[in-house]
């Protein structure tokens, strides 16, 4: 059976340039999920550690995005393709092929981290140790920002994403999990993107406790 990593990090390889162009206006038509973005650089560099991890950075636009705000920003991702993307179209900034669940980063080393819909892959069950691993590595008092589709079910809902096969969440659920791996949500943000999958933007801000 191939493993959803390796089945997700090859869809996306597959479509790097397309993926790329569709995001290249870094969040210009999303003015909620730009204010979201826009707290969470506030407060972590209110922390006074302004280092911060774009985990699932793509091609690198949003990891541009919280330099331009002020951050020490590196990106991560699994898929070469698009790491490969982002460091062409980023040279100044840090990119680096690595695994959600693994981060190269040391235990406590980061002000941030920004999950921008890039845990929707992960299946229901592996997604506790993958936010233990992004608490892992965040500071006392270190922020974590996840986005995500929402749905106002009890359970996740696995839906047919375009690029590869993915999960919406209802907000208390991932609320109860970001408490579960030792991190405190303490603001959400949804909204209706009037989407014809029927599902909510959903954004969760999180402290480590």
């Amino acid at each position: 059976m191939v493993d959803h990593r390796e089945r997700t990090r090859a869809a996306y390889d597959g479509v790097v340039e397309l993926y790329a162009s569709l995001f290249a206006d870094r969040l210009e038509g999303q003015p909620f999920a730009r204010a979201m973005i826009g707290t969470f650089a506030e407060l972590v560099r209110a922390t006074g550690n302004p280092r911060a991890a774009d985990v699932g950075c793509g091609p690198g636009h949003l990891t541009a995005m919280l330099h331009e705000l002020g951050l020490d920003a590196f990106g991560i991702d699994l898929s070469p393709g698009m790491v490969d993307h982002a460091r062409r179209a980023h040279p100044a900034l840090r990119f680096q092929e690595a695994r959600m669940e693994s981060l190269p980063v040391g235990d406590g080393a980061l002000g941030g981290v920004l999950a921008h819909y890039s845990m929707i892959h992960t299946p229901p069950g592996e997604l506790p140790l993958l936010l233990a691993e992004q608490a892992r590595v965040l500071a006392p008092g270190g922020l974590l920002l996840v986005s995500f589709f929402g749905t106002g079910g009890p359970e996740p809902v696995r839906f047919d994403h375009k690029v590869t096969p993915a999960y919406s969440w209802p907000a208390d659920r991932l609320a109860d999990l970001l408490a579960g791996a030792g991190l405190v949500p303490f603001a959400r943000l949804l909204h209706d993107p009037a989407s014809e999958r029927g599902f909510l933007d959903a954004h969760l801000l999180a402290r480590r406790s």
